[in-house]
């Protein structure tokens, strides 16, 4: 016999709060209620979870057994501390919220209520469409709980099709880090390098780079640094010239991202003796912030 069905209710229907929910929803779940204030969340809420209100902030806690507060990140701990003040947490709820870089110190207020406070934050980025759901299945989630309320933790990532890892509260803030540095940075790189091959002429630029950057990570995964291949790691210096000098009329993010990681690159190279002795300070010469030096 399955976990009894939690009246489940969403604060905030942005493209996480939308996927968790319905994903909860699949996982035989109730969702009684949903906050959406923009019309964008509320077009996601009639999309992703068709028939539930639309309801006060309040209301959708006086409904719901499990409250998800899917604000941003920077507003969670005032929305939770607001329903203190107004009196709806006082009959303990399970609140969960899914900000990575957050544990559970922003709904201290809940367990001073005596309910119970969750930290799950899934190692994905979020669409708000269907295709989250397929994206769920063997997800990792960060579980942040006490150790009276870990079980709960982990199985609602069980529901949600995930699989749960522990992650203590003190190492929330890096952790997030970590994820945000290689993923939204990756973003902007491979935005950066689309907006440059379009300028040289290429209608479809993701042609060119999806083949190479899959190779790329999957490389990266696999080996870590070892993965690492081009002129830094080869110690190419003209060529790591030459490159800044092409990039002196993008716009100027572009040419800054390059200069920094491939001194990243060129430093992780060193500690790894990647590179010739010789070749390092020339290298680092080129990396450093005064203007590109011109190619012989």
């Amino acid at each position: 016999m399955g976990r009894p069905s939690l009246r489940v209710g969403v604060i905030g229907c942005g493209r996480v709060g939308a996927s968790i929910g319905a994903a909860l929803r699949g996982a035989g779940h109730q969702v009684v209620a949903v906050s959406a204030v923009s019309e964008a969340s509320r077009e996601r809420a009639a999309t992703m979870l068709p028939g539930v209100p639309v309801l006060d902030v309040p209301d959708v806690v006086r409904l719901a057994e499990l409250v998800l507060v899917t604000v941003p990140d920077d507003e969670i701990a005032s929305v939770v501390s607001g329903l203190a003040q107004v009196g709806v947490l006082d009959d303990p709820r399970v609140v969960v919220h899914l900000a990575g870089a957050l544990g559970l110190e922003p709904l201290q207020p809940v367990v001073e209520r005596g309910g119970v406070a969750l930290a799950l934050h899934p190692a994905m980025t979020f669409t708000g469409t269907a295709k989250d759901l397929d994206r769920l299945s063997g997800c990792l989630f960060a579980v942040t709980a006490t150790a009276e309320t870990l079980v709960l933790g982990e199985a609602l990532v069980i529901d949600l099709g995930g699989e749960p890892v522990r992650v203590a509260e003190e190492d929330r803030v890096r952790y997030h880090a970590a994820l945000a540095h290689g993923s939204n940075h990756l973003v902007t790189l491979i935005g950066q390098s689309m907006q440059v091959l379009r300028e040289c002429g290429f209608d479809d630029p993701a042609r060119v780079l999806r083949p190479l950057t899959e190779a790329s990570l999957d490389n990266a995964l696999e080996r870590g640094d070892r993965a690492l291949t081009g002129p830094v790691a080869r110690g190419d210096v003209r060529t790591v010239a030459a490159h800044l000098d092409a990039l002196r009329d993008e716009p100027a993010d572009v040419a800054a991202a390059y200069r920094a990681m491939a001194r990243a690159s060129a430093e992780r190279a060193i500690v790894r003796r990647a590179l010739t002795p010789e070749l390092v300070q020339p290298l680092l010469a080129v990396l450093d912030d005064s203007p590109t030096p011109p190619v012989e």
